[in-house]
């Protein structure tokens, strides 16, 4: 397996397929997945003659189940440490939900400081902040992460059964088209994971505040986001997001789910692809 080391000793597991003198893409999964999830991207990139990337965030998938660094510091951190190691430039870099704000924290932090980011690309993602808080006063009560700590705690391999099959791909609306398949894919991402890693990155996901990063990103910023979205609600993360960016373009899919890169991939490789391209 290829890894990176980083500073503090985690081993990050990395994929880096397609040539390497092509554009790199970095692709930035959600919680509590692995860079399997982009499979459907990733493919489909390669296909098209660039360079991609996707790394397994610091206690996901294969890298290194430590027991702290969970926070968003480290998160950006670490995927650097992949950025330097493989010394990607001119890199258009995409986050899905937490990887959203993974993928925002980089750019912000290290990747445009460097000079090594053409573009940004989020998906669904948790910026500005979820929380509500006095200064974020539509955002969701901290109750509602209370609870998926419970849950997690309670039996994780059940909740990572029940977030799949409900919420996350709008599997409970009625007349959804249901795939066990796909359900089965995120419980096995989820479970090969580390359950501390998970615990501790439900407070990163939720009460880490963006502002500050995406006003000083100004790089050509995709921000995607389904209307239909459970898990992160459009009106608290991507039409503010938006406008804190200095030069953002926002598209709105209706009755898009959260999960929408696997439900609906034939739309958003195509739309992520002529924003790489335009």
């Amino acid at each position: 397996m290829s890894t990176v080391t980083t500073k503090d000793g985690v081993e990050i597991f990395y994929k880096d397929w397609g040539p390497k003198t092509a554009q790199p893409i970095m692709f930035h999964h959600g919680w509590p997945l692995c860079s399997d999830d982009w499979d459907a991207q990733m493919l489909f990139f390669l296909e098209k003659g660039y360079r991609v990337v996707a790394h397994d965030r610091r206690g996901h998938g294969r890298s290194t189940q430590v027991g702290d660094g969970h926070d968003m510091d480290h998160y950006a951190a670490d995927a650097a440490a992949v950025v330097e190691h493989l010394d990607l430039r001119n890199a258009v870099h995409i986050g899905h939900s937490t990887g959203g704000g993974e993928a925002t924290h980089y750019v912000a932090r290290h990747g445009q400081p460097r000079g090594r980011v053409a573009k940004l690309v989020i998906i669904g993602a948790v910026p500005p902040i979820m929380v509500k808080t006095d200064a974020n006063p539509v955002g969701l009560p901290i109750e509602v992460f209370d609870d998926l700590r419970r849950q997690l705690a309670a039996n994780r391999s059940q909740f990572y059964h029940d977030l799949p099959a409900g919420p996350f791909y709008s599997f409970n609306r009625p007349g959804a088209k249901v795939s066990e398949p796909v359900i089965n894919n995120w419980w096995r991402q989820g479970m090969i994971g580390g359950a501390k890693a998970h615990y501790d990155g439900i407070k990163a996901f939720s009460e880490t505040d963006f502002t500050e990063d995406l006003k000083i990103i100004t790089v050509p910023t995709f921000v995607m986001h389904g209307d239909d979205d459970q898990i992160v609600p459009i009106a608290d993360s991507a039409l503010l997001s938006a406008k804190l960016l200095q030069n953002a373009t926002l598209k709105v899919y209706e009755k898009f789910p959260h999960g929408m890169c696997t439900t609906h991939a034939d739309i958003i490789n195509p739309d992520i692809l002529a924003f790489i391209k335009g």
